[in-house]
């Protein structure tokens, strides 16, 4: 070492980033299976790979500077920004350590290369960073701690020169990961060093290997279990989800009363900064993932959304999110709630108090019934409940944070089951799409209301307690009575052709209609199936379908 050391300058500090990538790949495995705190989702290595890959690859955006501050900001940056899991927000705010220690408003000179001194303050501000975005509670036996040591490592023995320091706190770290088993009661439960003290020990082990030449042993840490003594049923159960997302426009103020909303949400809450007015990364385990979001639109502008299954999980689909495809549909009534989750549906109810469901769904609202969702790609079926400026806003919203969202053109209950029908996730997600929308757009439907005042309409006067039938906005059909004008409704529907007629009845009408509806088919167009569902639904008595 000494003389042949090499400078860590702004090439050196990119060749890290590269070997460090390299080492994750070798060592993910192995890191992934020691991941039992602070959830066993062995996806630690995972994580910490993703997030130096985003950090490498921002890196090499100024491949051309020559300054290492640019390099170490591009680092962070990149770490931030591709930040995967609750490790990866750590690991971001490890190398905003290095960043801000060298930050030209941070220097008295121009920092060509970073130095011993340097690192060991960087590495001691990265720490500190870490403690303050987990909400500035330290748990031992954690990554922090092997970092805490590393940095300690490379201060007291900074005089000595780099290569020195550098092996110093490697040493260091690792004498930490040791000690970290029996820190934590899950560590030693699981016979398991800290997954990410052992991944921060790949990274500075890369880090001595690119300044020394010298790639130090390690041995292959591996789960060694004790004997269990805890009581049967005492355990809790882990959050369902993990959520991540990038909050703008959120004041530093602010970030305090956010914490505070997350954890009680749940646990494992991070907030990381930037080190940008307002740019912060949100980490929490939850069980209700759509109020994790709502709680960042509250206090900023939250993106790039992540939502990935936990506790019992076979490990999320790609993009983060637990499932690949789900169909959302925006529903009335308890009956139409059970129909359509009885067909694979997740289910989005207008306010059960208001006068008038129709256009009560707001953006927000869809949003996060989008997100609860827990997929990648998500079909909307608004079934006429959703005003098109606030679906449009919504899936505006949804597919920002990386959801794949298509709308499907339902303007009723009674289309969207005709989409329903269809929908095969299976398909690629456009095809699917466009089968269901055709399937909605060829369902010819109508509604039967009952008239509450005199007016004048399309087909002549109506008087209070009318029946009323109506297709396209359109008055068509006015009889003395719910029944009558339902049979004409059909019979103007059929009169193009159709094989199947649905009949969805709201809220207040029973099975004597049905026997009426039932009859009026059998002898006026046999031959062609009725499905009546009882779907509670306000507003219209009836909504009925062609098909």
């Amino acid at each position: 070492m000494g003389n042949l050391d090499r400078r860590l300058d702004a090439a050196a500090l990119r060749d890290w980033a590269h070997t460090a990538v390299g080492d994750l790949i070798t060592h993910t495995d192995e890191i992934n299976q020691l991941n039992v705190f602070p959830v066993a989702d062995s996806d630690t290595g995972t994580n910490m790979l993703f997030t130096m890959r985003s950090a490498l690859a921002e890196a090499n955006t100024v491949a051309a500077a020559g300054e290492v501050s640019r390099v170490a900001a591009a680092l962070s940056s990149g770490a931030l920004h591709g930040a995967r899991g609750n490790s990866g927000v750590i690991l971001s705010q490890i190398l905003r350590g290095l960043a801000d220690v060298t930050a030209p408003d941070n220097c008295d000179t121009v920092v060509t290369a970073i130095d011993a001194a340097l690192l060991g303050a960087g590495l001691g501000h990265g720490a500190e960073l870490v403690v303050a975005s987990m909400g500035g509670r330290e748990v031992p036996g954690t990554i922090v701690s092997v970092l805490a040591a590393a940095a300690s490592a490379a201060e007291r023995t900074a005089a000595e020169g780099l290569g020195v320091a550098i092996t110093a706190a490697t040493d260091a770290a690792a004498d930490a990961l040791d000690k970290t088993t029996e820190q934590l009661d899950v560590l030693a439960d699981a016979g398991v060093v800290d997954a990410g003290g052992r991944g921060l020990l790949v990274l500075l082990d890369a880090l001595r290997s690119t300044i020394t030449g010298q790639a130090p042993v390690r041995p292959v840490y591996q789960p060694s279990p004790r004997p269990r003594t805890q009581a049967a049923g005492t355990e809790q159960p882990e959050p369902q989800f993990e959520v991540m997302y990038l909050l703008g426009d959120c004041a530093p103020e602010d970030t305090a009363m956010l914490r505070e909303r997350l954890c009680q949400l749940g646990e494992s809450v991070a907030i990381a900064t930037s080190g940008v007015v307002g740019g912060y990364s949100v980490h929490v385990h939850t069980d209700d993932a759509g109020a994790a979001v709502e709680v960042g639109l509250e206090f900023g502008r939250p993106r790039r959304i992540q939502v990935s299954a936990l506790a019992g999980a076979t490990g999320p689909s790609p993009g983060g999110w637990a499932r690949e495809r789900a169909v959302l549909a925006v529903v009335d009534g308890d009956g139409a709630e059970g129909l359509f989750e009885s067909e694979g549906a997740c289910v989005l109810r207008p306010e059960p108090h208001s006068a008038d469901p129709a256009m009560m769904i707001t953006a927000q609202q869809l949003l996060r019934a989008v997100v609860d969702t827990g997929a990648a790609q998500v079909m909307v079926l608004p079934n006429g409940y959703v005003a098109a400026e606030e679906l449009v806003a919504g899936c505006t919203a949804a597919i920002g944070w990386g959801i794949d969202v298509v709308p499907v053109p339902a303007g009723s209950m009674v289309q969207g089951l005709s989409a329903l029908a269809v929908h095969d996730p299976g398909r690629p997600v456009v095809d699917d799409g466009y089968t269901m929308a055709r399937a909605a757009g060829t369902t010819r439907h109508g509604s039967v209301r009952v008239a509450t005042e005199q007016a004048l309409t399309w087909a002549g006067t109506c008087r209070p307690g009318d029946g009323l039938g109506i297709a396209g906005d359109e008055v068509l059909i006015v009889s003395h009575d719910v029944a009558s004008a339902a049979i004409g409704l059909i019979d103007l529907l059929l009169a193009a052709g159709g094989d199947l007629v649905t009949v969805l009845f709201g809220a207040g009408f029973d099975g004597d209609l049905v026997d009426v509806l039932s009859k009026h088919m059998h002898d006026e167009h046999p031959g062609i199936e009725l499905a009546v569902y009882f779907t509670g639904h306000r507003g219209d008595a009836l909504l009925i379908g062609v098909e």
